[in-house]
């Protein structure tokens, strides 16, 4: 659970990407089968997964102990 809690963020980006993933390999997708990514459900789902988790993840807030012990390191 205290996982969960800490890396809320993280996982709801890697549940989001991958629900949008999926979607534009659905809706729009490849038609010819040449395309690397949105030609496979699979593919296009972990990519989804992926940038879902990158994006959402850059807006968590850094912990200020950390902030504090890399200042005093300087």
């Amino acid at each position: 659970m205290q996982f969960i809690l800490k890396y809320k963020l993280l996982l709801l980006g890697v549940v989001l990407g991958s629900l949008a993933g999926y979607a534009y390999y659905y809706y729009v997708g490849c038609k010819t089968g040449t395309c690397a990514i949105t030609s496979n459900p699979f593919n296009s789902t972990v990519y989804g997964a992926v940038m879902g988790a990158l994006l959402l993840s850059s807006f968590k807030k850094e912990d200020s102990n950390n902030t504090q012990s890399e200042n005093e390191k300087r």
